[in-house]
């Protein structure tokens, strides 16, 4: 059995890795559109990217204190500390699996599915912050993608009412220059709620082992986990980016602007609140309500109905994941 210390290098190097995996494997939120619409190229944008999660993960701890504490009660898991590895490997499973087949699933619902999993092996459903789930998590789950789709949809609308007299390359020059802003602001959102996801697993952990007293992430917990989503990011999911570009509806740059501008208010908001959305999840649906508004046959729904079963089914499968996971190590530690 390992020592304790050893344990918990063992489990922030895990969370490390799966904050490098979410940057690759969410990399494609902020950089497919304005790839898309060859405002930048695609070396360009990603590096653009991981530059401005690394300064958005550095820009609030709001959603790290639902991860570390929202999610289980902390006073009841004890000194589980396999828990939190468990969580770990079955999210990271999750995002492998979806990475590789060029399925933009959530790694948010991964980490907390797996942590929900690994949570019922070792402590019980009685371990569980049922309310903090519901109102940090479930509610989050359906409001997010509903609010990226009409705000998305609303914003085009009011685009081209403020531009219908206009001509078409007065407006395609105007956007060109406004998406180098909006991918930035969507890059910098990104990172302020995804990176912030690790923070809270890795403090939980440090809360467990007992080298924290309470869930407020330490300078060092920042600094590396913003740095190793930067260097996922910077790696790129080129797969996902086809998919999200391209695959949903043919993308030009005010459909761009309203995308990256829709998501951006949506997920800022959601990290100003706590709620870890999944970014994925917020930036798929904007698309889908920026082509709604266009015209409604240039979605492609059968893209994205594949995309709708990923989502559902991410929860529960990471939950099954961490859960098997923890009966494993359990064995073994």
């Amino acid at each position: 059995m390992f020592d304790v210390p050893l344990l918990l290098v063992l489990i922030v190097s895990m969370a490390l890795f799966f904050d490098f995996t979410n940057g690759a494997h969410d990399c494609a939120n902020a950089v497919s559109t304005i790839i898309s619409t060859k405002v930048l190229s695609p070396q360009v944008a990603v590096i653009a990217a991981a530059v401005l999660n690394l300064i958005g993960a550095m820009l609030g701890t709001a959603v790290a204190k639902t991860l570390g504490g929202g999610i289980v009660l902390t006073s009841v898991i004890g000194q589980n500390q396999i828990l939190v590895l468990a969580a770990l490997v079955g999210a990271i499973v999750w995002n492998c699996i979806t990475w590789y087949y060029g399925i933009p699933s959530s790694s948010s619902h991964a980490l907390v599915g797996g942590l929900i999993g690994a949570c019922l092996a070792t402590a019980g459903p009685s371990a569980l912050n049922i309310v903090g789930i519901v109102q940090k998590v479930i509610i989050p789950l359906v409001v997010a993608p509903v609010s990226g789709f009409c705000v998305g949809f609303v914003l085009l609308w009011l685009v081209y009412w403020l531009f219908h007299r206009a001509q078409r390359r007065t407006v395609r020059n105007i956007f060109q220059c406004t998406e180098f802003f909006t991918a930035g602001f969507l890059a910098t959102s990104h990172g302020l709620n995804d990176a912030q996801k690790t923070m809270g697993i890795v403090t939980l952990a440090l809360l467990i082992f007992g080298y924290v007293d309470t869930v407020e992430v330490p300078l060092w917990v920042k600094l590396a986990c913003a740095l190793a989503m930067s260097l996922g990011t910077a790696v790129g999911g080129w797969k996902i980016i086809r998919t999200m570009g391209t695959g949903i509806i043919k993308m030009e740059p005010v459909h761009g602007v309203s995308t990256e501008l829709s998501a951006t208010i949506v997920i800022t908001t959601a990290s100003m609140l706590g709620a870890p959305v999944s970014t994925t999840h917020v930036i798929t649906s904007a698309i889908v309500g920026v082509g709604a508004r266009k015209r409604f046959s240039m979605v492609r729904w059968g893209v994205a109905r594949k995309l709708l079963v990923a989502w559902v089914v991410t929860l529960p499968a990471s939950s099954l994941v961490g859960y098997f996971v923890c009966q494993l190590l359990m064995q073994i530690f």
